[in-house]
């Protein structure tokens, strides 16, 4: 920070180390090196006047899971829930504007064990109709019937930008179509509150689920 033209000053001035020239007057300091003296006393005073960046990095994964207050054995309640929670993580995807390429749904059982299966989508989405078709499946090949499930977990990773979209052959317009709906939806949750509009799919869920947001 130094230049060796401005040791042997600061030393003529008795000044040889940072608490030398942190007790040093700033007035002085000043007139005798202009702007950089400035810079040199208000360093050595723990002084710094650079504006704070904040860079908030983007999440590598979204999920929502939910405890339940007694044990479910059927499916169809289980695909409610499903619905429930990949709409909030869909939302939250949005929120976040980025998109999807793998979906994970996790159950734990009433004796704690836990077993989870992942799908690779055929395009990075957002949406949340294909994300619930992907879950919906997922649960489809991990439960069982008889199975007595206490915890149901939805996850979606491999994030990317939604900007850094590659185009893929797979992109129909379906999912533009969803896009659109989910982009009123989310507006309309936004004005009037989350739970103000609901899928018909989860309308049977809300004595079970309660998702904080």
């Amino acid at each position: 920070m130094l230049g060796k033209k401005t040791v042997p000053k600061l030393e003529a001035m008795h000044i040889y180390k940072i608490g030398d020239l942190a007790r040093s007057d700033k007035t002085g300091i000043m007139k005798k090196f202009g702007k950089h003296g400035l810079m040199m006393w208000e360093y050595a005073n723990g002084i710094d006047n650079s504006e704070i960046v904040c860079i908030r990095e983007k999440p590598k994964s979204i999920g929502n899971s939910i405890t339940l207050p007694y044990d479910i054995r059927e499916k169809d309640k289980l695909e409610e829930i499903v619905l429930a929670l990949t709409e909030q993580v869909a939302y939250r995807l949005r929120k976040q504007e980025m998109l999807a390429n793998v979906v994970n749904v996790q159950l734990r059982t009433k004796d704690f064990k836990d077993v989870s299966h992942q799908r690779r989508l055929d395009t990075s989405v957002s949406n949340t109709k294909e994300i619930y078709n992907s879950a919906r499946k997922l649960l489809e090949e991990l439960f069982v019937q008889g199975m007595a499930i206490r915890l149901v977990g939805v996850t979606v990773s491999d994030l990317i930008e939604k900007g850094k979209k590659q185009i893929s052959l797979f992109d129909n317009e379906n999912n533009d179509k969803q896009d659109s709906l989910d982009s009123i939806i989310d507006k309309l949750k936004e004005k009037y509150g989350y739970d103000a509009v609901t899928r018909a799919g989860k309308l049977n869920a809300g004595d079970v689920v309660h998702i904080r947001k």
